[in-house]
């Protein structure tokens, strides 16, 4: 994203680009995204998103416009509050699995088992049973183990394609080949699999079945393998790689600064405890810590789940700002004319945070802090789930997910060491893996000390 950064500091906040004879505009300005987002919604579609991202998503609701996408959303809107109490308990079980494979007193890497974190709790919420991949590989490595670790290599591969051929706009289909399709059709595989075996459940049964997750709910509506496919993979990508993103960040950070991970962990230590005295967090706990939502803030601005997006205009319209000698008149967008936005540019202007803009401080969201810039109003100028009508639909259980993983993790181990090589890296400045998501390409080295 360092590039992406480069280019707006010599170009300005709102810019016209230009690939292969396509013209687009690029803007970082909350005005103008509020405008695309949500005050001239109908204005815009996804353009080229669905032809681009299809050969692995296929029809869900990250690709769908109009009424389609309305449907989806409204079918999906209900299932993120499905079966709440059953849910916490499988996060809860889950993370305990991811304790149990951390080392105590040596380095290793975070990233990849918050990724198996995440794929469990994911497949439970969408299949109504979890791969246990994490207890798997916490005792012996198996076929169970070894499909897991195929799928999400194949995953992010594919998920590449998809930000590369992005990337080209109407000239997506540049970018693809073999590789491409191997990857997406394992990831197919793996999920028709479970596709079927509900179906043949449904069908054995001759009846409804009872909803235990996003795939019993969605065959009451569909009984059609391919748009229960599509629409399961739409929901992984986001449940799977946001929240895994989000942790590795987390604790990148809390590592590279010990004062505020030694905060955090005072505040749930008067919480719920700390070592063999500490009890399970449950959700009113976890409100109750307020250093812990401060957090989660500061690590979203850095660290937005979605660095990168963007609208396509349906007809000649204006957005408020990038216009003029000065920049500071409305612009013309022409029909068919693309619009990307940065939430990681945008989280990271002085002129909204201040000077200070490129570091990790959580106090900056606290009122109670006299800081220079009051961020109270910021309004969109923060976006860490998107805006408008489009606004994350299961923002709320990634932050209680997330929260419980940072609570236990930090009653059990005392503090998290940062591998020396990275502790000299700014904030920022890490080799990072851009695919639909912001992942670290050096994983997350840390020791945990009991």
């Amino acid at each position: 994203m360092q590039w992406f950064i480069e280019i707006f500091n010599e170009t300005g906040p709102t810019f016209e680009q230009n690939v292969l004879g396509f013209k687009g505009i690029d803007t970082v300005e909350p005005d103008n995204i509020e405008c695309v987002l949500s005050s001239d919604f109908s204005v815009y579609g996804l353009g080229a998103r669905r032809p681009t991202f299809a050969p692995l998503l296929g029809d869900g609701i990250f690709t769908q416009d109009a009424s389609p996408w309305k449907h989806s959303r409204d079918m999906l809107r209900p299932l993120f509050s499905l079966n709440r109490a059953n849910i916490f308990t499988q996060v809860e079980e889950h993370t305990e699995h991811l304790l149990q494979c951390i080392p105590a007193n040596e380095f290793s890497d975070l990233q990849p088992l918050f990724f198996q974190f995440t794929f469990d709790t994911t497949t439970f919420l969408l299949f109504g049973k979890s791969m246990n991949s994490l207890q798997i590989a916490s005792t012996t490595p198996n076929a169970v183990n070894a499909r897991e670790a195929e799928f999400s290599e194949a995953f992010r591969v594919s998920q590449d394609y998809l930000f590369r051929r992005g990337r080209l706009g109407d000239l997506y289909w540049l970018i693809g080949g073999k590789e491409f399709r191997k990857s997406c059709s394992i990831v197919h595989r793996f999920i028709d699999d479970a596709v079927q075996e509900a179906l043949l459940t449904y069908f054995s049964e001759g009846k409804a079945v009872d909803v235990h997750s996003f795939l019993d709910a969605l065959i009451q509506e569909t009984r059609d393998p391919r748009i229960l496919r599509d629409q399961l993979l739409n929901v992984m990508l986001a449940g799977r790689d946001t929240t895994a993103c989000c942790l590795t960040w987390t604790f990148r950070l809390l590592a590279q600064h010990p004062h505020v991970l030694n905060k955090l962990r005072r505040e749930i230590s008067s919480t719920v405890g700390v070592g063999k005295e500490s009890r399970l967090p449950d959700r009113n706990s976890l409100k109750k810590m307020k250093y812990l939502s401060l957090v989660f803030k500061e690590v979203l601005r850095l660290y937005p789940s979605v660095p990168i997006n963007s609208r396509t205009a349906l007809q000649a319209t204006t957005i408020p700002t990038g216009g003029g000698p000065d920049g500071t008149q409305p612009l013309m967008i022409r029909k068919g004319e693309a619009v990307g936005y940065s939430v990681y540019i945008m989280h990271r202007l002085k002129k909204l945070y201040g000077e200070d803009a490129d570091s990790f401080r959580p106090e900056r969201w606290d009122p109670d802090v006299d800081n220079t810039v009051n961020l109270k109003d910021i309004g969109w100028g923060y976006l860490p789930f998107n805006g408008g009508p489009r606004i994350c639909l299961g923002q709320e259980f990634a932050l209680l997910e997330a929260s419980f993983v940072i609570v236990r993790m930090l009653q059990k181990f005392r503090t998290f060491e940062l591998d020396p090589r990275d502790l000299e890296i700014a904030v920022g400045a890490e080799n990072q893996e851009v695919t639909l998501v912001i992942a670290c390409t050096n994983g997350c080295q840390v020791k945990a000390v009991e």
